[in-house]
């Protein structure tokens, strides 16, 4: 065949079902390619072209960038004849597009910088691509494409009909492909700012993956995270003018008259004696390693349950909030606390105790 043979019924077919005009080797067989006619279509001046093994882009000018996202998948997906859907989707529903043309790209999703940009990260730019895929696949990295092996794969979920590995687990792996300590704070800044995923949950993948001994991880970790605990006050001013709370004391230290500190509050209502507390700890160490984990959490946790405890037995009604359920819920957030603020006429009055500025 040369590039001056007329296309098949076949060839128009698949150009005019496809919303990308990527295929894989398997997915050409199914619609009536032999491996031997899609080598020759790709030849010099040919209609097609094959960018990765196994994987054609049915047009001769360069792939786009989403072109080149699926051509990825598709070559570490290396889906079986059948085509059949092998990753779930988490929407849990099937568009008429999916079920016209299934994907195959089996248990492979993006992630790294590819994933970033596509999670909305405007400085996330890589010249390949990272894919993720089980430890147990028998691939290797080629072209544009670096393989993520993981002994298990994330949930994946789905941006723009593409399968992408969730915000915290691309930033532990756009993370260890980098060395230059401004480029790691960027990702971990912008994660927090816009909105994308919570402290606590990227420390715990960058534990995970092995990466918080890194100087240039450690250098970023901390401004990291004093950003999530900014934010975090943020959503609570504002959970507390949204949602018309009496406005307490903010940011203040508490003590006994002659006494030792009981403990810093982020807000504090002195006439219900009502205290709140972001819980913004994230763990330097966890993971897979068990026992260990817990009990350093657990070391971690002892001060700031003392505190608590005092606290309480002093009579001050301690109220923790979560970070990401003021930023999911914060109108449900905002009636514990003003729960907590009413159930204080029915208390024995608190001890009298010191407000210091924190």
């Amino acid at each position: 065949m040369t590039q001056n043979t007329p296309t098949s019924p076949c060839h128009s077919r698949i150009a005019a079902d496809l919303r990308q005009r990527v295929l894989s080797a398997a997915q050409l067989r199914e619609r009536g390619v032999s491996p031997a006619e899609a080598a020759a279509r790709c030849g010099a001046g040919g209609p097609w072209q094959q960018p990765l093994p196994g994987v054609y882009v049915l047009h001769p000018e360069p792939p786009t960038g989403e072109e080149r996202l699926r051509s990825a998948l598709l070559y570490a997906g290396q889906p079986p004849a059948s085509g059949r859907r092998s990753f779930p989707a988490q929407s849990g529903r099937e568009t008429e597009a999916e079920t016209e043309t299934e994907p195959g790209y089996g248990e492979a999703m993006i992630t790294g910088l590819a994933a970033l940009a596509l999670h909305g990260f405007p400085a996330a730019s890589a010249p390949g691509i990272d894919v993720l895929v089980p430890r147990t696949r028998r691939l290797r990295s080629v072209g544009y494409v670096r393989l993520v092996r993981c002994s298990g794969t994330p949930r994946a979920e789905q941006v723009r009909g593409l399968p992408v590995a969730p915000v915290e687990r691309a930033l532990a792996d756009a993370i260890a492909g980098l060395q230059d300590p401004l480029a790691v704070r960027g990702l971990l800044i912008e994660a927090v700012r816009g909105g994308h995923c919570e402290p606590a949950a990227v420390v715990r993948e960058l534990s995970r993956a092995k990466l918080l001994d890194r100087p240039q991880v450690v250098q970023a970790v901390d401004s990291f995270l004093a950003e999530g605990r900014a934010v975090a006050e943020g959503r609570l001013y504002d959970m507390v003018r949204t949602y018309g709370l009496p406005e307490p004391l903010w940011n203040v230290e508490l003590r006994l008259p002659g006494g030792p500190p009981l403990g810093g509050v982020d807000a504090y209502w002195p006439e219900q004696a009502v205290a709140v507390e972001l819980d913004t700890r994230a763990p330097r160490r966890g993971g897979p390693d068990g026992g260990r984990s817990r009990e350093e959490h657990g070391a971690r946790w002892s001060p700031y349950a003392a505190e608590r405890e005092h606290l309480e037995r002093l009579g001050v009604t301690v109220v923790r909030l979560a970070p990401k359920k003021l930023r999911d819920a914060g109108e449900q957030q905002a009636v514990v606390v003003r729960t907590a603020l009413m159930a204080a006429a029915d208390r024995e009055p608190a001890a009298y105790v010191m407000i210091l500025p924190r």
